[in-house]
C-alpha cells in the first residue's frame, strides 16, 4: 500500500505492525504481543498497530501508542487520518494491576491438623525453598501444595510483567487477560515429555518450568515421572534459567520457580503408615526411592513426611490458622531478606544465595558448626545438602526475627532432611 502511494510511507515507518492477516482482510490475534511491544518501544517506534484482541496486552507498555484494529481498512483509515480512524488504547498499568487481582479460593484454614507440615510450607514460602512431601495416599499432600501460593508474597509489577511476557510468548494468556497478577501454579501430569517440561521444539517455546517462573511448579507422584524428564531439571533448579539450543539459534528463558513435589513412600503407598501394613517385597522401598537421583534430591531443601490426619482432628469444629496470618509472617521474613541482599543484583531470598556468599550472610557460630558437623557425619550429607541446611536455618531465624543463626534453627533445619537418613528406607 505504501509502495503504490495509498498510504504515507513516512508515517508507516514510525509504526510497528503485527498480526495475522487473513485473505478477507481480517486481522487474527498473535502470540507474544507484550514482549514485541516492549522491544518496539526500545527500538524507537512511535507505536504499534495490532489485532484488537492483543491491544490490551500490548497497552501495558507505557509511553507507547497502541492501536487495536479488526481489519486492514481500519489500518488504512488510521494512516489517512480519516475522521473515523481508530484511537490509541490507553491503560494505566498500576490501576490494571490492582483491578485484575483476585482473592484466593484455597486457604490453609481448610487444612485439619498437619501443623508440622504447615510450618514447613511457611518456611518454604519465607525463603523460596524447594519442598518434597512424602506420605501415604490421602494424607493431604496435594491439598497442602495447592495452598502454597496463598501464603507467598504478591507479585511486584516488575515480576508481573516478566511472567506475563513468558505466558504471552507461549500463547497461554487468554483473550481477556492483559496482565498476570497472581503467582503461577503449574502442575504437569507425570506423563509430561522433556520438551513440554523444559521447553523446546523447532521454534523453541517456554516449557512448564518457565511458565512457573516467579511461582510454583508442583510435581505430583514424583517417582512416576520419567528419569530423563527429572534429570533435565537439575540445571534450571541451580541456575534459575533454561538454555535451549537448536541448529539455527539458541534462546534462554527464565525459570526461577519454587519446586514442590509429592510422592508415596513406596509402590503400595503404606510404608511407615501408623495403621496400615506395607505389602511391598524387601528392597522395593529403596528401589522406588532410587527413581529420584541423589543430585536432584540434593537440590530440594526440605524433605518432610506427611502422616495421615486422625479422625479426631478431622472432626474438630475449630478452623486452623488461615493463610492471611501465615502470609503476614512470610512477608516480614521476605522484607528482612530483601534488605539483606539489596546490594546484590538478582538476589531476593535465602534459597538464591550462592555458596560464595554463605559465609557472609549465613554465619554459623561454633555451637551451630558442631551440631551440623555431627549431622553431616551421621547422615552422610553432600556439600550441596550442607549449603541447603544453612540456608533453611537462615530462613527459620528470619521468621523468628533473630539477627543470627542459633543452634535451635540448625536443629530444626536438619530434621527436614528425611530422605538423608540411612535408616529411612529400611
Amino acid at each position: 500500500l505504501a509502495g503504490s502511494g495509498q498510504v504515507s510511507a513516512e508515517k508507516l515507518s514510525k509504526y510497528l505492525l503485527m498480526g495475522e492477516l487473513s485473505l478477507d482482510g481480517i486481522l487474527q490475534p498473535i502470540r507474544g504481543a507484550l514482549p514485541i511491544a516492549l522491544q518496539g518501544r526500545k527500538e524507537g517506534f512511535s507505536g504499534v498497530i495490532l489485532p484488537r484482541a492483543n491491544a490490551r496486552e500490548a497497552a501495558m507498555v507505557s509511553d507507547f501508542e497502541v492501536i487495536g484494529v479488526d481489519n486492514l481498512n481500519e489500518v488504512i483509515r488510521f494512516f489517512e487520518n480519516h475522521s473515523n480512524k481508530p484511537e490509541p488504547l490507553r491503560v494505566h498499568m498500576q490501576e490494571e494491576f490492582f483491578r485484575l487481582q483476585q482473592p484466593f479460593t484455597e486457604d490453609f484454614s481448610d487444612v485439619k491438623g498437619q501443623e508440622n507440615i504447615k510450618r514447613v510450607m511457611e518456611i518454604a514460602a519465607a525463603g523460596g525453598h524447594n519442598v518434597l512431601l512424602i506420605g501415604p495416599p490421602g494424607a493431604g499432600k496435594t491439598m497442602l501444595a495447592k495452598r502454597l501460593p496463598s501464603i507467598l508474597p504478591d507479585l511486584t509489577l516488575e515480576e508481573a510483567l516478566e511472567t506475563t511476557k513468558i505466558h504471552s510468548v507461549a500463547g497461554k494468556l487468554g483473550k481477556e487477560r492483559s496482565l498476570l497478577t497472581r503467582r503461577p501454579f503449574r502442575s504437569p501430569h507425570h506423563t509430561v515429555s522433556d520438551v513440554a517440561l523444559v521447553g523446546g521444539g523447532q521454534f523453541p517455546q517456554p516449557g512448564e518450568i518457565s511458565l512457573a517462573h516467579n511461582g510454583v511448579l508442583f510435581l505430583d507422584e514424583l517417582p512416576e515421572f520419567k528419569r530423563t524428564v527429572l534429570e533435565v531439571m537439575r540445571q534450571p533448579l541451580e541456575d534459575r534459567v533454561v538454555s535451549i539450543s537448536r541448529a539455527r539459534f539458541s534462546v534462554e528463558y527464565p525459570a526461577s520457580f519454587m519446586l514442590v513435589a509429592s510422592m508415596n513412600p513406596c509402590p503400595c503407598g503404606y510404608y511407615n503408615h501408623p495403621e496400615k501394613d506395607c505389602v511391598c517385597p524387601p528392597g522395593t522401598v529403596q528401589k522406588y526411592l532410587n527413581r529420584i537421583s541423589g543430585p536432584l534430591l540434593d537440590r530440594i531443601d526440605l524433605h518432610v513426611e506427611v502422616t495421615p490426619v486422625t479422625f479426631g482432628e478431622l472432626t474438630k469444629a475449630a478452623r486452623g490458622e488461615g493463610s492471611q496470618q501465615i502470609r503476614g509472617r512470610v512477608m516480614q521474613a521476605r522484607e528482612v531478606q530483601r534488605n539483606r541482599y539489596s546490594e546484590v543484583a538478582g538476589l531476593h531470598c535465602n534459597a538464591q544465595v550462592p555458596s560464595q556468599l554463605l559465609q557472609e550472610h549465613c554465619y554459623l557460630n561454633e555451637t551451630c558448626k558442631g551440631l551440623l558437623s555431627q549431622a553431616m557425619q551421621r547422615l552422610g550429607l553432600s556439600a550441596r545438602a550442607y549449603d541447603r541446611i544453612i540456608k533453611v536455618s537462615r530462613t527459620i531465624a528470619d521468621l523468628e526475627g533473630s539477627p543470627g543463626i542459633e543452634a535451635a534453627h540448625v536443629a530444626e533445619a536438619i530434621q527436614y532432611r528425611s530422605l538423608d537418613r540411612e535408616s529411612w528406607a529400611g
